[in-house]
């Protein structure tokens, strides 16, 4: 497996916590990140996703 990184290699190479890249493996926003058993392999060529999360820190609601 010299091609993968684990969660806390790519944590420390994207500076974000190891639960952030836990779950943007689960999302699947991490191209090519596969799970065997409870354990994440990571691409070491993958780029760290662009950030989704709300930049404003207010939720917006929607009008029906």
């Amino acid at each position: 497996m010299k091609d993968y990184m684990t969660v806390q290699e790519a944590a420390n190479k994207w500076d974000i916590s190891i639960r952030r890249v836990q779950v943007l493996c689960s999302q699947g926003r991490i191209p090519g990140a596969i799970k065997y058993a409870s354990v994440w392999a990571i691409p070491k060529t993958s780029e760290k996703p662009a950030d989704r999360r709300i930049v404003t820190g207010k939720y917006k609601k929607l009008k029906k």
